[in-house]
C-alpha cells in the first residue's frame, strides 16, 4: 500500500467517530445539506461551502467549473478551485432532484460505510449540468459532503440537434444529393477531422454533427467497422449490452448480451449511415501541418490512391484505439524458426492451422480468446504466461455493472453515476469488493487455475480491473469459459520461466525446456497511443503532447478527451461506454472553443 499514489481512506463510521445512522430520512438530510449549499453558492460564501465538506472531501468536475476533467481533493484545494472558478462559472438555478432514480438515497456500501447520495441540477453562465453528491455522517447527527461531482451536459446557445430540435423540413428528392455533397465536402472544408472509424471515432463524429460542427471521419480500411471486423473471428465483447450502448441509436432489445465483434462491426457501419456521418474509407493522411498564427491544420489526404485532397481544419481528433503499433518482443534465433510468427492483431482464425501445434505468448484477453479458438478447433495449444493475470468472471463483471447498466435504467444516468466518484475512491471500494469476489463468486476458478500453475493476482494494490484499465489498458481477462479449459488441461500452460530464444521448432526457455510450435501468436499488446499522431504530425507538434492514457496525480486519465498539450489536437480513447460518455465532452469543448466561449488560457487555478 505504501507505493500507492492514492493513500486516501474511506470515510468509515469509525474514522468519522459516529455510530450506524438510524431513523434517518434521506430526503430530510439531503434537503438540509442542499439548502445550505445552494444558499452559500448563491451568496458566494466559500467558507460556508467548505464547511459543508469533510476535510478530505473531493470535488470531481467535468467541464462545469474547470473546462477540463479534474478531481480536486481536500478543503484547501477545493478552496483554491472556488476562489478562482466559482464567480466565472456562475453556478445558478440549483434544484434538488426528487424524481425516480435520482431521489436522495441512503447507501449502505459496507457494514462500516454509509453514504447518502443526492442529485441536483444546475446552470452556469454557458450551460446546464447535473451533480451527484455523496454525504457522510458526522457527529451531531449531521452530514457533510465526501464527494461532489459536477458535470456540464449542454450549452445553452448550442444545444444538441436532437428530439424537439431535430430537422423538420421536407426533403423530397433532395436527400441523396445533399448527403453526397456533405460527404464529398463540396460546400467547404470541415472544422474537425476525426482519424479512425471505429466506435470511438464514430461516436465523436456523431456528437460533433449534432452540435452542428462540420466533421469528416477518415479510416484507412475499406469499410466502416473494419477495425472490429478484421480482428480474430472469435472476438466478442466481454461486457454487457447495456454497458456498450451507442449514443443516439440504442441497440434493439433483441441484441445479445455479449456482442460478437463482427456483429458490432456491422452495427457501426449502419450507425454511420443512419446518423449521416461523413466518412471517407480507404483513406490516409500523408501529413498534417500546424499553423500557429491561424490555429489551423493543413491536412493532405490520399483517398485510396485515386485522389488527393488538401483540407484546412481547426481540429484533429485521433481515435485510433488504446494502443499504437503492435508490440512483439525480440528474441535471438528468429530467423531459425521454421514456423509462422504473428501478432494477435493480424491473427484471424485457428481454422487456418488445423493439425498443427500452436503457442500463444500472453495471458490476458487476446491471449485467452485466441487460445480458446485453437482449443475449439482441436489444435494442440499451449499458453505462455509471462506474468500474473487478474482474472474475473463475466458473471462477476455483469454483477458489477448491473447496478446501473441494465434494462429500464437510462443509459445517460447510468453514465453519470458510473463516473460520479473519484478514481481514488473507487480504488478503495474495489480493494474491499475484489477480494470478496475472489473468495466467493470466482473462488473455484481461481483455485483451479492455481493448481495447474496459472498465476493470478488481485490487480494493482488489490483493486482489480479499474487501475489495470486506466493505467495499462490490459493485464486482465474477463473469463468467458476459457479458464475451465486451462484447469481441465485442454489448454496447456507454461508459466514463470522467461523465453531465451527461438529455435528451429519453437521456443526455448531459461529452464532449458522447449515448446514446439508450428505457429506462435504474440498477444503482447500495443505501443504508445500517440504512435499514429507521430506518423503524420511534425516532431515539434508531437513533442508537446502529454502522455496519453496514463493516470495523473488526481486519478484522471491524462491526455484523453481533454487538452493534451497542443491546441487543436485531441485524443479519443476508450471502450464503448467511456467513448459514449466522454465523446460529448470532447465535442462540447470544441464547440465552446469555436464559439468563443472557451479560452483555456483564462481557466486557471
Amino acid at each position: 500500500m505504501s507505493s500507492d499514489q492514492f493513500p486516501q481512506q474511506l470515510p468509515t463510521l469509525q474514522r468519522l467517530g459516529v455510530d450506524q445512522p438510524t431513523g434517518v430520512s434521506a430526503t430530510d438530510a439531503a434537503i438540509a445539506w442542499f439548502e445550505a449549499f445552494s444558499s452559500a453558492v448563491a451568496s458566494s460564501d466559500i467558507a460556508v461551502i467548505l464547511d459543508l465538506f469533510l476535510d478530505d472531501g473531493f470535488w470531481k468536475d467535468i467541464l462545469a467549473l474547470t473546462w477540463d476533467l479534474r478531481t480536486i481533493e481536500g478543503r484547501d484545494a477545493i478552496k483554491n478551485l472556488l476562489d478562482h472558478r466559482l464567480a466565472p462559472t456562475g453556478l445558478t438555478d440549483l434544484r434538488l432532484s426528487h424524481g425516480p432514480l435520482r431521489a436522495p438515497e441512503l447507501q449502505q456500501m459496507f457494514p462500516d460505510l454509509v453514504l447518502l447520495r443526492l442529485c441536483f441540477e444546475f446552470g452556469t453562465k454557458v450551460g446546464k449540468g447535473t451533480a451527484v453528491c455523496y454525504l457522510a455522517p458526522v457527529p451531531g447527527s449531521k452530514w457533510k459532503a465526501y464527494s461532489l461531482f459536477t458535470c456540464l451536459e449542454s450549452l445553452d446557445d448550442f444545444p444538441e440537434q436532437i428530439g424537439p430540435l431535430r430537422k423538420r423540413n421536407f426533403e423530397q428528392g433532395t436527400w441523396e444529393e445533399r448527403r453526397r455533397q456533405e460527404v464529398e465536402l463540396l460546400n467547404g472544408d470541415p472544422t474537425v477531422i476525426v482519424i479512425g472509424a471505429g466506435h470511438t471515432g464514430l461516436e465523436v463524429a456523431a456528437r460533433l454533427k449534432y452540435l452542428a460542427i462540420p466533421h469528416l471521419v477518415i479510416d484507412k480500411k475499406p469499410r466502416v467497422g473494419d477495425s472490429w471486423r478484421d480482428r480474430y473471428k472469435a472476438l466478442s465483447l466481454h461486457d454487457t449490452v447495456w454497458y456498450n450502448q451507442t449514443p443516439y441509436l440504442a441497440f434493439p432489445p433483441t441484441w445479445p448480451m455479449y456482442s460478437p465483434a463482427r456483429k458490432l462491426a456491422d452495427w457501426l457501419e449502419g450507425y454511420a449511415k443512419y446518423l449521416e456521418l461523413n466518412v471517407w474509407t480507404s483513406s490516409t493522411i500523408a501529413k498534417a501541418e500546424w499553423n500557429e498564427e491561424t490555429k489551423t491544420w493543413t491536412v493532405e489526404i490520399s483517398r485510396g490512391g485515386k485522389e488527393t485532397r488538401v483540407l484546412k481544419v481547426k481540429h484533429l481528433v485521433f481515435a485510433t484505439g488504446f494502443g499504437g503499433r503492435p508490440k512483439i518482443p525480440e528474441f535471438p534465433g528468429k530467423s531459425e524458426f521454421k514456423g509462422e510468427i504473428v501478432h494477435s492483431s493480424q491473427f484471424t482464425s485457428a481454422e487456418n492451422y488445423i493439425g498443427k501445434k500452436a503457442v500463444v505468448v500472453g495471458a490476458c484477453t487476446s491471449g485467452h480468446d485466441i487460445a480458446q479458438d485453437f482449443f475449439n478447433h482441436g489444435i494442440d495449444i499451449t499458453m505462455y504466461q509471462r506474468s500474473s493475470t487478474f482474472i474475473i468472471s463475466v458473471g462477476a463483471v455483469a454483477d458489477l455493472l448491473g447496478a446501473y447498466f441494465k434494462d429500464g435504467f437510462p443509459t445517460d444516468l447510468a453514465d453519470v453515476y458510473n463516473s460520479s466518484l473519484p478514481n481514488a475512491v473507487v480504488r478503495r471500494i474495489h480493494q474491499r469488493t475484489v477480494p470478496e469476489t475472489a473468495q466467493t463468486t470466482d473462488k473455484a476458478i481461481l483455485e483451479g487455475l492455481a493448481k495447474v500453475g496459472f498465476r493470478t493476482n488481485l490487480g494493482p494494490y488489490g483493486a482489480g480491473i479499474i487501475p489495470l484499465l486506466f493505467e495499462r489498458a490490459g493485464g486482465y481477462y474477463m473469463d468467458t469459459g476459457t479458464c475451465q479449459h486451462i484447469i481441465d488441461g485442454g489448454i496447456k500452460i507454461k508459466s514463470g520461466d522467461s523465453i531465451e530464444r527461438f529455435t528451429e521448432k519453437g521456443l526455448k526457455f531459461a529452464d532449458g525446456t522447449e515448446l514446439e510450435a508450428d505457429v506462435i501468436v504474440f498477444a503482447t499488446g500495443y505501443g504508445d497511443p500517440r504512435d499514429s499522431m507521430r506518423e503524420i504530425c511534425d516532431p515539434d507538434v508531437a513533442d508537446k503532447i502529454t502522455p496519453v492514457w496514463v493516470m495523473d496525480e488526481e486519478g484522471q486519465v491524462g491526455g484523453v478527451w481533454r487538452y493534451c498539450g497542443h491546441d487543436g489536437l485531441w485524443f479519443g480513447v476508450g471502450n464503448l461506454a467511456l467513448s459514449r460518455f466522454h465523446s460529448l465532452h470532447l465535442a462540447m469543448q470544441i464547440k465552446a472553443i469555436e464559439a468563443g466561449i472557451l479560452n483555456k488560457s483564462e481557466v486557471t487555478f
